[in-house]
């Protein structure tokens, strides 16, 4: 390998002490000078009473608001309509975030204004605490109010293989014998494309478009509500049109699950809309791949659950996660397989139909039966040969040198009340793609509101509220004051409960607030969830308060210019403050700390003393060029991580493509910190994304922001761009030439691993060449050909 282990760090194999007394707790206490400060500022602060619009002129003006909206819906400004005579949608430009928005938003807007809405929008900012009081009220009376009405839901999901529409989707789409109310289609692998996957740009988004849009039921017409892509990810949501003034609150997220929790070629596209009065979630999501894999997967669909979330229409709100719904739709690729049975013992029981036995072996059955996944979701009986793998273009299992055991790889499940299976089935007379598509039709209850009894519910009360004491003042028992968090690590989660009781003799809104001359209520490695709410009279709730250190945090708490301190000051509006203490010890890692401070430790960083690690730190290169042992060419952590790569994952297969285990993450990031054990656990997709998140944790990256403008500007010559590299710091120098001369070695192998330049350049090029502002796509380009150079050079 072209000067791979020149100049390397000697790591000297020795016994390492246990480690007992590295990094306890400060023994002093925390001390915290602003408390006074603030109790002074805060005593004898007034309450702001708002009150509350009486029903009579809301409803007025709610009327009028919507005849003046529904006059704009009817000019027929959805993203795209479908039907008998109806034009095909000719726009992509949704997905890349420059679609007409406004005219799509006034099409469903009419509904967001009307007595069925009155409970969402009294959690207006505008209103205080007995409007959320009322809220509380009207949702506890629901029942008083509310009908159901039923409505049909067509789900749809199909892995293209990258394929372009060879054939009418309509054995798929229009198969029930009446038109659905709503179609939720998803796609996965859209498209494979390189292009696809690092500039999220594919034509094929329009080309299956359209082809959804030709293939809707023909009995109806059909408006397109919303459409979201991620890389090859990708759903719709049409509606019949009779029913767009009754859609609202549209909006859709995408979070990536691929290589550093982010890449976008696995993950989820969502869509959340209020129908009538019911809060509905569509998932499509595409999860890991290989029958071994179910753990990944399962850390995937983890991943959706929390890190997917919604904005609200309140801004002060926290968003809405996907189980926050009244219905959830999931659909797509989940990829679970079907195990302990080979392939001729699963096709023998599918050619005996004997697919209830079949499916006692499959994996997400199992998970699911474990509680490992989709806990409350409900999956209708399989009735049909497994969707995976076909040779395309036919109907034969896999017929290629891997002869994939068939699968059930393309489910749908949902989550709710009031909701009936119509059909589940796959489609084999569609033929482009190695999956077959999968269909649902749902019957689901719609909560509709009985606008009399509404109003009637309503002004009771508030006639019960007027008779309440508005003189009692909130109280509520905290069930701890104090919480400490022991040995927290770098990206490791851990969180406490503190309860809350109101004990008082009214309903309470809480909130945590900000202190004096700080900007947010808690530190930023610091969140209580929720950070705001309202306790009805007797009631009580639980507040989760996280701690989780990530790049952004880590740098100032490895070198003990920050602690695991803070203190929450609680208020209840119209109440006391509560003061809760949090406090903790962090166990620094070599995650988030400079390389040169990395190349000046020659022992784990856990081995180092506190103070030592602060006094690094604070060395310029030139005093640390003084002392008398010379640093390290380059970080030890960094050589262990592309040494172990060299010697046991050069011809990996998708390697630094494919997400490890965050468990093996974890017992990476202790041996790269405490030095034992002497050699690196986990698979090698672990390592492999280890070090992409060391590189990406590094407060300076390897190329230091001061030198990123000139990188831009001499992107197309590649001696200019060696020249720039030429005048790094030594050690971040000798950093990029490691890096690069290794990912030489890696395309050498090109026909084992899979790896191209493209892919590496990606991948790389945004870590090691960081914006210090936000980077738009023209500069990605420019870091990605400036990268390039030293990836294409000849083997010396």
């Amino acid at each position: 390998m072209e000067r791979l282990n020149d100049s390397v760090p000697v790591v000297r194999s020795k016994s390492m002490r246990n480690g007992e007394d590295v990094c306890k707790s400060p023994s002093h206490e925390a001390k915290f000078e602003w408390i006074s400060k603030y109790r002074s500022g805060t005593r004898g602060q007034g309450v702001v009473k708002q009150a509350f619009a009486p029903l009579s002129t809301t409803l007025t003006k709610l009327s009028q608001h919507r005849k003046s909206e529904k006059s704009s819906d009817k000019k027929g400004s959805f993203e795209g309509e479908n039907g008998p005579n109806g034009d095909t949608p000719n726009s992509s430009q949704e997905s890349l975030g420059i679609s007409s928005r406004d005219d799509r938003d006034d099409l469903v807007r009419s509904s967001s204004h009307t007595a069925s809405n009155k409970a969402q929008i009294l959690a207006m900012p505008q209103f205080g605490l007995r409007d959320n009081l009322i809220k509380c009220e009207l949702l506890k009376k629901e029942e008083l109010y509310i009908y159901r009405e039923h409505f049909s839901f067509f789900l749809g999901t199909y892995n293209v293989n990258g394929q372009t529409p060879k054939e009418s989707l309509h054995p798929w789409l229009s198969c029930p014998l009446n038109p659905p109310d709503m179609y939720c289609v998803g796609f996965q692998e859209l498209d494979l494309s390189k292009e696809a996957f690092f500039f999220n740009d594919t034509p094929k988004e329009l080309e299956w478009m359209k082809a959804v849009s030709d293939a809707l039921h023909p009995d109806a017409k059909y408006a397109l509500v919303k459409l979201v892509r991620l890389v090859g990810i990708m759903l719709l949501f049409y509606v019949k049109k009779e029913h767009a003034e009754f859609i609202s609150d549209v909006e859709a997220e995408t979070v990536g699950t691929g290589i550093m929790g982010r890449m976008g070629n696995k993950g989820a596209v969502a869509i959340r809309f209020r129908f009538h009065n019911s809060d509905i979630c569509v998932v499509n999501s595409h999860l890991a791949a290989h029958i071994e894999e179910y753990e990944r997967r399962n850390q995937d669909y983890k991943d959706i659950c929390s890190r997917l979330q919604f904005r609200q229409l309140d801004p002060t709100q926290p968003p809405l996660t996907i189980l926050k719904h009244d219905v959830v739709l999931w659909i797509g690729d989940l990829n679970y397989r079907i195990s302990d049975l080979d392939v001729n013992n699963v096709k023998e029981l599918i050619g005996k139909k004997d697919f209830e036995t079949l499916h006692s072996y499959d994996q997400l059955k199992r998970q699911i039966d474990e509680e490992a996944v989709f806990v409350g979701f409900v999956e209708g009986e399989i009735d049909f040969q497994p969707t995976y793998k076909y040779d395309t273009g036919s109907d034969k299992w896999d017929t290629s040198e891997k002869c994939r055991v068939p699968a059930w790889c393309d489910r749908i499940l949902w989550r709710g009340k009031n909701i009936k299976q119509q059909h589940y089935q796959s489609h084999m007379a569609l033929k482009t793609s190695d999956h077959k598509p999968v269909s649902s039709l749902l019957v689901i209850g719609i909560k509709r509101v009985n606008a009399e009894a509404y109003k009637k519910t309503f002004e009771e009360i508030v006639r019960d509220i007027d008779k309440m004491e508005n003189e009692c003042i909130p109280s509520v028992t905290l069930s701890r004051r104090e919480f400490h968090f022991t040995d927290v690590k770098f990206m490791a989660h851990q969180a406490e409960t503190l309860s809350l009781l109101n004990d008082g003799q009214v309903p309470c809104q809480f909130e945590f607030i900000q202190k004096p001359n700080e900007p947010t209520y808690c530190k930023p490695w610091l969140t209580a969830n929720p950070s705001k709410g309202f306790i009805a009279q007797g009631g009580s709730v639980d507040i989760d308060l996280e701690v989780f250190v990530n790049r952004f945090t880590a740098p100032e708490l490895n070198s003990g210019q920050q602690q695991i301190e803070d203190i929450l000051v609680l208020h209840l509006e119209r109440g006391k403050d509560y003061f809760i203490s949090v406090t903790g010890n962090y166990l620094p890692s070599c995650y988030g700390t400079s390389i040169h401070s990395l190349c000046l430790l020659r022992e784990p960083i856990q081995d180092m003393p506190q103070e030592t690690l602060r006094e690094i730190v604070s060395l310029s290169g030139n005093e640390s060029a003084a002392n008398t042992e010379k640093p390290l060419d380059i970080p030890k952590e960094l050589w262990m991580m592309v040494d172990h790569l060299f010697r046991n994952a050069i011809k990996q297969e998708d390697i630094f493509q494919q997400p490890g285990l965050r468990s093996e993450f974890a017992e990476i990031r202790d041996c790269l910190d405490t030095g034992m054990p002497d050699s690196l656990p986990g698979s090698n997709h672990s390592v492999a994304e280890a070090l992409l998140l060391f590189l990406d944790a590094l407060p300076e990256p390897v190329v230091p922001y001061s030198f990123y403008q000139q990188c831009l500007e001499c992107c197309s010559s590649a001696s200019q761009c060696e020249k720039v590299i030429s005048m790094l710091p030594q050690c971040h120098q000798n950093v990029f030439n490691y890096l690069a001369a290794f990912l030489r070695e890696l395309l050498k192998n090109f026909a084992s691993n899979g790896l191209d330049v493209n892919i590496l350049v990606t991948i790389f090029a945004s870590l090691l060449l960081k914006s210090p502002t936000k980077q738009d796509l023209a500069q990605k380009r420019k870091t990605q050909e400036f990268f390039q150079h030293f990836l294409i050079q000849s083997s010396s």
